[in-house]
């Protein structure tokens, strides 16, 4: 067994005040009814990450076609621009944040559709987090539990705490922003500790990761897969 070591070299307060953190929304949808919460609750989180001081890219599924052929079935650099472009910028990033509607009890098929372009060798060792969202009183629970199996099996595993947003028509304005009720002037306060709980260990974990990689390069003792599904085989 080699021995760890614990590198100096990143700092939690340098490196937690400005991750590169990808944000993969999941809706697709442009006009209601029901009203269309995608693009509020996209702002909403990306808004408070960056008050958190990251820089923040997010990845838009209406730019995916159906998954014809993943990116790793193609030669290497011989995938589509734009999947190369999306790939490295997943690469890069130093944790993510997937945001979801639920449909039917699951995470949205965009968002599926985005993560399955690409294999666990694009997110390993890093961490994610999950926000759902819908117009009821569940605010998506139930599609982020399913989802944690999607991102587990990326290996970017996801940090115990989920931002659930149930209503979030009467939750968030348009821009993003929280509505302020007339007798809850507190209620941004209360959100923002709620959603600070999640990208708290978000941070911790992707500073974590930061520092041991570099000792340590994960895929040294866990190689990616490159040939077939039957490398996974036991003996």
């Amino acid at each position: 067994m080699k021995k760890l070591i614990i590198s100096s070299s990143c700092s939690f307060s340098s490196v937690a005040s400005g991750l590169n953190i990808a944000l993969i929304s999941g809706s697709t949808r442009t006009t209601g009814p029901p009203t269309v919460l995608g693009p509020r609750v996209n702002s909403f989180i990306q808004t408070t990450l960056e008050e958190r001081g990251h820089t923040i890219t997010h990845i838009d599924p209406k730019q995916f076609t159906l998954l014809q052929k993943p990116v790793f079935g193609y030669a290497p650099g011989k995938a589509p621009q734009e999947l190369q472009e999306c790939q490295s910028i997943l690469q890069q990033a130093d944790a993510y944040v997937c945001v979801t509607p639920e449909y039917n009890h699951s995470p949205s098929p965009a968002l599926m559709n985005v993560l399955n372009h690409f294999g666990s060798s694009t997110f390993s060792f890093k961490p994610s987090a999950i926000v759902t969202y819908s117009a009821g009183q569940w605010g998506g629970t139930r599609a982020g539990v399913a989802l944690r199996t999607t991102l587990s099996e990326l290996g970017c595993l996801p940090v115990s705490a989920m931002i659930h947003i149930p209503k979030a028509q009467e939750v968030l304005n348009r821009d993003g922003s929280i509505a302020v009720t007339s007798d809850g002037n507190d209620d941004v306060e209360r959100w923002e500790k709620y959603c600070s709980r999640t990208f708290s260990q978000l941070e911790w974990w992707a500073v974590a990761a930061c520092n041991h990689r570099e000792v340590v390069d994960p895929f040294d003792e866990s190689p990616v897969f490159g040939k077939a599904p039957s490398q996974r085989n036991a003996p």
